[in-house]
């Protein structure tokens, strides 16, 4: 099993940016889709980033397309979420999250974080 730690979260004005990171232990990362999802207070959780392994492609919700680029970096085991142009909505917990299958990169996760908070402030 892979284990995942979430860091770099904070406070951060409107229009500011932050870089999340998420370490992998256990088992290398690059043998796992990877994804970023988010839960703001009294909200589901949503789906924000992910990347697939073979091809390197990444998908993004609408809200965060154009500001959001996810990322890895398989020699450091790491994969990160590049957040520029925040916005107040964005304020959220911020999971990041891993499965084998490589089917519907959107959900279905397996393996999750335990979370980093973001907050973006007007």
């Amino acid at each position: 099993q892979v284990q995942l730690v979430e860091s770099g979260g904070g406070l951060v004005q409107a229009g500011g940016s932050l870089r999340l990171s998420c370490a992998a232990s256990g088992r290398t990362l690059s043998i796992y889709e990877v994804g970023w999802f988010r839960q703001a207070p009294g909200k589901e959780r949503e789906f924000v980033a992910a990347s697939r392994r073979t091809t390197g492609s990444t998908y993004y919700a609408d809200s965060v397309k154009g500001r959001f680029t996810i990322s890895r970096n398989n020699a450091r085991n790491t994969v990160y979420l590049q957040m520029n142009s925040l916005k107040p909505e964005d304020t959220a917990v911020y999971y990041c999250a891993a499965k084998r299958s490589s089917d519907y990169l959107l959900g279905s996760y397996d393996y999750w974080g335990q979370g980093t908070q973001v907050t973006v402030s007007s």
